[in-house]
């Protein structure tokens, strides 16, 4: 059985919570475990949460979900480049499958709500590379 950990971003949590209960659901329509699930403030915290999962034994792959919604400024645009970079390196570093559940920059808090599937799919990448690496 492939184990995941979950990593879940607090900012924006009524559209993070969908996302993690899609991300979930994914993973029991896969028959995989979720083994750990972290909360984290925001999406530019997730990629310590990861690392720290993806140090575990018993996690082969780590989703990280969270929506980053445009305001006034490039924060969208800085915050979802750093934290994208940060994700990639945790699984390259690793050796583990990250995937990158994290919707925006670029959209308003409408647009993210229409995107909660990004959730299960995050998880179905995550079990994909653990196969595919297999």
């Amino acid at each position: 059985m492939v184990n995941l950990g979950l990593v879940v971003a607090e900012f924006n949590a009524s559209v993070t919570e969908e996302m993690a209960a899609a991300a979930e659901d994914a993973a029991a329509d896969r028959g995989v475990g979720i083994e750990a699930t972290v909360r984290v403030p925001g999406v530019y915290d997730s990629p310590l949460a990861a690392d720290r999962l993806a140090r575990q034994d018993d996690i082969d792959a780590v989703a990280v979900v969270g929506a980053v919604v445009t305001g006034d400024t490039d924060h969208d645009q800085v915050i979802s480049d750093a934290t994208a970079s940060s994700l990639q390196s945790v699984g390259l570093d690793r050796d583990t499958p990250v995937t990158f559940g994290i919707t925006g920059p670029g959209q308003s808090g409408a647009e993210a709500r229409e995107r909660v599937e990004k959730g299960a799919a995050a998880v179905d990448a995550a079990v994909d590379m653990v196969e595919v690496l297999a």
